[in-house]
């Protein structure tokens, strides 16, 4: 029986310094020598995943975005896209009444872009997007209808929570949407993607295209949720928020522990 086996990054592979550690990448990389399926599924982007997962070893696709997309590790090509589609614009135009300027991200050309106006972000988001001046989706604009270019998929808010839970109150059926602290700094994040984009549904595609039969899944946070629902096991990291815990198969050490290494030094199945 093929097994995929798939990870969430930060604050369940990656430690509390956003790296993994020296123990993680030699044993998941002797592993993934000898057969192991290994991928992830993060709310990152290709691009600052890359730069977390140095010296670790992933050749299958992976999850990018939260679900919205799947990417072929090795030539980057999409092997799956969730647009927002005709969903963005009213969407847009909701956050920009409210007083929010988000980061919008898009397709263009077929490259990744990020655009936001700088005079109009939060302070939190401002620092945010100031961290990836040097990153080659960054892309500033100046006007709220600069935001609408290319094939937008997914869109970023960091601001109070005054203003952003009546936005998700309002788009949390509709979209797929994550309202949630972030673990690194404490702001508060609202992420809006396509329906379509999630985890599960993006697991269950990269298990048809690799033809494995079962899923073997790890997460720390409430965005996990329906990865470890799609999945046939699941395991918490011990950091993890109480909710996954309650669903899970079980719970392991904490990320800073290397526990879904040690987990899989331990009970993974390989395919030879």
């Amino acid at each position: 029986m093929k097994t995929l086996y798939i990870t969430d990054l930060d604050g369940t592979l990656l430690r509390s310094d956003q790296r993994t550690s020296d123990f993680t990448n030699d044993v998941i990389n002797s592993l993934v020598r000898e057969g192991l399926i290994f991928s992830y599924a993060t709310a990152r982007s290709s691009h600052t995943a890359a730069k977390v997962m140095r010296g670790l070893a992933c050749r299958m696709p992976k999850i990018l975005y939260n679900g919205a997309f799947i990417m072929d590790s090795e030539t980057g090509e999409l092997l799956y896209e969730a647009l927002l589609g005709a969903d963005f614009e009213p969407l847009l135009s909701d956050i920009i009444n409210a007083g929010v300027c988000p980061i919008v991200y898009s397709l263009t050309g077929g490259a990744e872009k990020f655009s936001f106006i700088s005079d109009k972000c939060s302070a939190a988001q401002l620092d945010f997007v100031l961290t990836r001046a040097s990153d080659p989706r960054f892309n500033p604009v100046s006007r709220v209808d600069e935001l609408k270019g290319g094939e937008p998929f997914y869109v970023t808010c960091i601001d109070s929570v005054t203003k952003l839970l009546p936005l998700y109150e309002k788009y949390k059926n509709i979209l797929h949407c994550v309202y949630s602290r972030d673990i690194y700094s404490g702001e508060q994040w609202l992420e809006f993607m396509p329906r379509e984009a999630t985890k599960a549904n993006a697991l269950l595609k990269l298990k048809e295209l690799l033809g494995c039969e079962s899923c073997v899944a790890f997460g720390d946070g409430v965005n996990d949720l329906e990865m470890f629902a799609a999945a046939d096991e699941c395991y918490a990291v011990s950091n993890a928020a109480l909710e996954l815990k309650s669903v899970a198969t079980g719970v392991i050490g904490s990320n800073d522990e290397d526990a879904v290494a040690k987990w899989l030094l331990k009970n993974a199945r390989l395919c030879r």
